[in-house]
């Protein structure tokens, strides 16, 4: 990916004003560092949503990943789906992802790929077998969420699945502090100093609102999927599989 060696340190210094969280360039430029070292498990997740795209995608269908930063998930399936008359289309709504997304793809050889700069909510899906969601249903205002997922199952074909992938919370007191609890020391110990994940959690926490597992699955299921199973858990992060 771009820029590789470059450390996150956007919160390293003390700021008067913690303004919402952007991604912008100075996020794209150091975005492998940043979630690596923030979403537990992200070094798993993202190879095994190319295993799981391998294994659904179907002939000459379409790939949607939504949200697609800068294309970690994009290249993962392009890797691994061996149906050569397929198509990825990458969207995500941030120019700086885009444009490095744009390069990072254009690294390799494989599948065609799309990459849109573009709301999410208003991409047209159609003619799809796999679309991912990977830690980008949270940024979405939670009335409008039920409106992309029903969107997503309408474009996906029969038998298609969705992957989504989410931070979460827990509707057990004690659950819920030692999740978070967990996720503070993943944190330190990947480096983020107390003043870095207070910052952070500053800037995300009017644009950043998780659901739980459960919300997550009566929405699927209200969307009209038929199955929806939890893949993937590390801490108070999950990724669940849902099929048409």
């Amino acid at each position: 990916m771009t820029d590789k060696k470059k450390t996150d340190n956007i919160y390293s210094k003390a700021q008067d004003h913690i303004v919402d969280f952007a991604f912008d360039e100075s996020v794209a430029s150091v975005f492998p560092d940043m979630i690596r070292r923030s979403v537990p498990g992200y070094d798993t997740i993202i190879p095994l949503v190319g295993l799981l795209a391998g294994q659904y995608a179907q002939p000459g269908s379409r790939i949607y990943d939504l949200g697609c930063s800068l294309g970690a998930a994009t290249l993962s399936m392009r890797r691994r789906i061996l149906h050569e008359d397929c198509k990825i289309i990458a969207v995500d709504n941030a120019e700086a992802m885009t444009q490095h997304c744009h390069e990072n793809i254009n690294k390799e050889a494989g599948l065609p790929v799309e990459v849109l700069c573009e709301d999410i909510r208003k991409v047209d899906i159609q003619n799809a077998s796999v679309v991912t969601l990977n830690f980008t249903l949270q940024f979405i205002e939670p009335g409008q969420r039920l409106d992309l997922i029903k969107k997503i199952h309408n474009g996906l074909n029969d038998h298609g699945a969705l992957i989504l992938s989410e931070k979460i919370n827990f509707t057990e007191h004690d659950e819920q502090l030692f999740q978070q609890n967990m996720h503070i020391a993943f944190k330190k110990a990947n480096g983020y100093s107390e003043m870095e994940i207070s910052q952070k959690r500053s800037a995300l926490e009017n644009i950043l609102i998780p659901d739980t597992i459960e919300q997550h699955q009566q929405r699927l299921k209200d969307a009209g999927f038929s199955r929806v199973h939890v893949w993937f858990q590390c801490f108070n992060f999950i990724s669940l599989i849902a099929f048409k």
